[in-house]
């Protein structure tokens, strides 16, 4: 076998001008680095800007807002705009609501999508693949190709077909209206039709598919069967993997606002009052009241500052959930095999 002599160590540009060489290559480095630099810098400059305005924009005071060197930082901190926020959020009520939807609907969708996912990554049943086809498929289909019929079902609510049973015998259908009440969000979550549930059921299979089946066969062979080889074994071993469901699930049902829009009336959640406050800080600007001490004109002029407060407010308890969630978060999202 010839041996080939190596090009780049014997090309004569590197005999000859190696200094030359050598800059080039720094400087393609210096160049390729500079870029990365400023494409980084300028997504975080996309990504933060929204809160750095929020920031500045939620404490200022009348007097800032008339002063035009003041852009970023005030002058004169106030809390003027945060009072205003919280009376026309009705924050206390809002956030109270949005607890009671929030709370019971995740952990009763934690539940149904735990079990439906460790049931398609373990178990081999007849229709496995087409019941998991359709549950791909419900990721792709948006809500709003079935909100009809499920606002007709809600509306009208006859327990499932019990309702239409006792019908048939007493001669009056047996039903309930459920709009304006957080058992419809109880319903569709306990029955794996929560919001996200189907993306909720993949993220679950992927990670108990990545867990080792001698974990179960041990349990096995001591006595355990199924459901208690799924409840103290695999169950213990899946906190990052609960954390990440649940922090999914709590960010979905707190910023949702299509269904709550459409089966609340009055007393909505946080996420449709933050909507509603710009309609109604602006019937309050065209003087018709006044609100926190100001009159309607000034009410008017403080409309930013207001509806940066009410974001600030809304923002809040998201940010302090994955403050104490996200390293089991981080840890569970790696596992669960939606990256890496």
């Amino acid at each position: 076998m010839v041996n080939l002599p190596n090009i780049r160590n014997h090309s004569p540009f590197g005999k000859v001008f190696p200094n030359r060489v050598r800059s080039a290559r720094l400087a393609g480095r210096l160049i390729r680095g500079f870029g990365k630099a400023v494409l980084l810098i300028g997504l975080c400059f996309v990504m933060i800007y929204p809160i750095l305005f929020i920031l500045s924009s939620g404490f200022k005071s009348l007097e800032d807002i008339y002063n035009p060197s003041v852009v970023w930082i005030p002058q004169q901190f106030s809390l003027e705009a945060m009072n205003v926020a919280v009376q026309i959020l009705d924050y206390p009520k809002a956030l109270l609501k949005t607890v009671t939807i929030l709370v019971p609907s995740v952990l009763l969708q934690l539940v149904t999508v735990l079990l439906a996912g460790y049931g398609f990554a373990r178990f081999r049943f007849p229709g496995r693949s087409l019941f998991f086809g359709v549950l791909i498929f419900t990721i792709i289909v948006p809500v709003q190709s079935y909100i009809i019929p499920l606002f007709v079902n809600m509306k009208s609510f006859n327990y499932f077909g019990i309702g239409s049973l006792i019908g048939l015998i007493t001669g009056q259908p047996v039903s309930i209206n459920l709009i304006d009440s957080p058992a419809v969000f109880y319903i569709l979550a306990f029955f794996g039709m929560g919001i996200r549930s189907g993306l909720c059921i993949f993220i679950i299979r992927q990670f108990f598919r990545n867990m080792p089946v001698e974990l179960e066969e041990a349990a096995m062979i001591d006595g355990c069967g199924s459901f208690g080889t799924f409840l103290r074994v695999m169950v213990p071993n899946t906190l990052p993997l609960i954390a990440t469901v649940l922090v999914f699930s709590i960010v979905w049902y707190y910023n949702d606002y299509y269904l709550s829009a459409i089966f609340f009336r009055a007393d909505f959640p946080l996420s449709v009052s933050l909507t509603n406050m710009s309609k109604l800080l602006g019937t309050y600007s065209q003087g018709l009241q006044g609100m926190g001490g100001m009159t309607g004109q000034e009410l008017g002029l403080m409309k930013e500052p207001v509806l940066a407060c009410g974001c600030l407010l809304t923002l809040l308890p998201l940010v302090l959930m994955y403050v104490f969630l996200q390293r089991y978060f981080t840890e569970g999202v790696e596992r669960s095999g939606i990256v890496g």
